[in-house]
């Protein structure tokens, strides 16, 4: 009975940070505390004293959700949108090539009219 009541006594922590305002939240650690007072006390205690940090996030474990496999599902793609990635347009790199290859220069406009240029006026 007393193990058990260990067992419960303490909850586990997991603990995110940042270093300024702008940046993405990281995650940090674990810890085990009584309550969320505490935790945040002893993230800070063990945390923002070795580095600066803008904001930190203690968050008990048990409120993380996790997908579970079923609803791996839902994370597949439902159709293709390719192009809303960056290695949806590779197929540019070519078509401006096949479009460079095809641009008339001066000298071939010049060319149409049968005058050629005389530098030596």
């Amino acid at each position: 009975m007393v193990e058990e009541a260990k067992k419960t006594f303490y909850e586990e922590y997991e603990v995110f940070s940042k270093r300024t305002s702008t940046t993405p939240m990281q995650y940090q650690f674990s810890l085990l505390a009584p309550n969320d007072d505490m935790a945040l006390m002893m993230a800070q205690e063990n945390f923002m004293r070795r580095e600066p940090v803008a904001d930190i996030w203690v968050v008990k474990r048990s409120n993380i959700r996790k997908v579970t496999v079923e609803e791996r599902d839902m994370l597949q793609r439902l159709d293709n949108k390719d192009y809303r990635t960056a290695k949806g347009y590779g197929y540019l790199k070519k078509k401006w090539r096949h479009y460079e290859q095809q641009m008339i220069d001066e000298k071939e406009i010049l060319s149409w009219g049968g005058d050629q240029r005389n530098d030596g006026k």
